[in-house]
């Protein structure tokens, strides 16, 4: 069986590609459509070509998806985003169907049923409703912030120096735990629906990214405001947390973070 893993060059991509491969598939990494008035890249379509199984990972919160200020952050246009990740979700969709995909696997984010109207939740959530409404069978996964996502978060909400961060809780994860899922969800049947992946332990989301920070020679703060959006949306305290029924992955933060490469103090 084909894989095709499209990503927007990060680590998610080639830890997911890895997996598919240790399940004994075959599988091609290719970059996601940018441009969302573009067609798609003749890369992506050859790698299509005789393809099972698309994974979809692009468009995943982060600090690109809007404008940084000193003094107010990140500014996010809603409108613009949803219109951008909609256009190159169809064109994707449309080049599935048309090489005869049987399997759309798509990557989200925990929150996006309860925070579906502002910020890239919004965006997040039309992406979802396209990929259900595309016809080709699915199969969402939505995950909590990856570990490696903190100082992204701390970029997005820094104002003056200061990182604000309402006090939501959050449970997060590593990735190489959501890229397991991804394949082996990748390589079994679609599930039509959703499924949720979260860490084992629960943080305030102030003390997750304080943490990050340790590991940097600065000076910024980190301070909670229960007005301080998260990439564009408002948070009440149980947001970002996964339903019941979520998938517990088993990397906890200390021992992710006990393994992360030492800094390099040298330059």
């Amino acid at each position: 069986m084909k894989v095709v893993v499209v990503d927007s060059g990060g680590l998610m991509g080639i830890e997911t590609a890895l997996c598919v491969r240790d399940h004994g598939h075959e599988v091609a990494l290719v970059q996601a459509p940018g441009d969302s008035h573009a067609p798609i890249s003749d890369e992506v379509a050859e790698a299509l070509r005789g393809c099972s199984v698309l994974v979809d990972l692009a468009h995943q919160p982060s600090a690109d998806i809007g404008t940084l200020s000193e003094d107010r952050g990140l500014v996010v246009d809603e409108v613009a985003l949803v219109q951008s990740w909609s256009g190159s979700t169809g064109a994707l969709l449309r080049a599935g169907a048309a090489a005869g995909v049987r399997h759309h696997v798509c990557l989200s984010v925990v929150g996006v049923d309860r925070i579906g109207s502002e910020g890239v939740f919004r965006a997040l959530r039309n992406r979802e409703a396209m990929v259900t409404r595309s016809g080709i069978p699915y199969s969402i996964l939505r995950a909590t912030q990856t570990f490696d996502a903190a100082e992204d978060i701390v970029t997005a909400a820094t104002e003056d120096w200061i990182v604000w961060v309402p006090p939501a809780e959050v449970r997060p994860v590593s990735l190489t735990d959501v890229a397991t899922l991804l394949a082996h969800t990748a390589v079994t049947r679609p599930v039509n629906g959703v499924r949720e992946i979260a860490g084992p332990e629960q943080f305030r989301l102030d003390a997750f990214v304080r943490t990050a920070l340790l590991t940097e020679a600065e000076y910024r703060q980190v301070r909670t405001d229960a007005l301080s959006p998260f990439y564009g949306a408002r948070l009440r305290p149980r947001d970002l947390l996964p339903g019941p029924d979520a998938f517990i992955a088993r990397t906890t933060y200390r021992e992710w973070f006990a393994d992360r490469p030492a800094p390099d103090t040298t330059s």
